[in-house]
């Protein structure tokens, strides 16, 4: 079995520790997206490894050294696969994705999930040309209540998906795991230009405290910006804080 990994972020650089640390045999090459530490990780592994530049480098490469692959991951990866490099690895691409699809696609899963009122969680899916719509291969639900916040839910997401992850790549890498669709038209979808107009607050506006309460939480976010208001001249931010009273 040889794997065509791609690795981004804080989950990509665990995926390929994990993978590294455990089936080192596995990994036909790690792709990052610059001279990071994953890169290095995989130099000091000894395993082959390249720094994206463009998908046709990827498969020159391939082609170069004669690299064939059986399956691909993208852990985190910022990137869209399209073809031909999506039907590069035999079995197609595997893709991490931090929400419970068909709920989440797109972007800022943490934000929307909160202000839709829709069911989080994290998946593993084939990639196909869509965007976040391929075959789900294994998921599990995050439930979460007032408490919680768009930071929070994203600090979940990322443990909960190097979970996952490992506890199904040994169906992966057999290469016979089962796969379901994903409903037509089901689900929720946003853009990543969405953010910032969902986030402005209206002084003038009448909201429900339901769904003020939820864009608010759904924003606090530390060390990120707010949701915010504006009052003549002046812009304000605002975060909340929501903690359950002692019974």
């Amino acid at each position: 079995m040889k794997l065509l990994l791609f690795a981004d972020g804080h989950i990509g650089f665990e995926v390929a520790r994990w993978l590294l640390g455990n089936y080192p045999d596995d990994l036909g090459l790690v792709v990052s997206t610059a001279d990071n530490e994953i890169a290095a990780m995989a130099g000091c592994a000894g395993a082959p490894s390249l720094v994206f530049q463009s998908s046709s480098q990827i498969s020159d490469f391939a082609a170069s050294e004669r690299l064939s692959f059986d399956l691909g991951i993208l852990a985190w990866w910022p990137k869209i696969i399209r073809p031909p490099l999506l039907g590069l690895p035999r079995r197609g691409f595997v893709n991490t994705h931090p929400s419970l699809l068909p709920y989440g696609r797109g972007k800022h899963y943490n934000f929307w999930s909160i202000v839709d009122r829709v069911p989080f969680g994290v998946t593993l899916h084939m990639v196909d040309e869509g965007v976040d719509t391929g075959d789900i291969v294994a998921q599990a639900e995050l439930p979460y209540d007032w408490e919680d916040t768009g930071e929070s839910l994203y600090q979940r997401a990322r443990e909960a998906m190097l979970k996952l992850f490992q506890e199904t790549y040994p169906r992966l890498r057999s290469l016979d795991f089962e796969t379901r669709p994903q409903h037509p038209g089901a689900g929720t979808f946003h853009r990543a230009s969405e953010l910032e107009p969902a986030s402005a607050i209206d002084i003038e506006r009448t909201y429900l405290a339901r769904d003020l309460l939820n864009l608010l939480r759904a924003r606090t976010f530390s060390g990120y910006p707010a949701c915010s208001f504006s009052d003549g001249d002046d812009v304000y931010e605002v975060r909340v804080e929501i903690k359950r009273k002692p019974r």
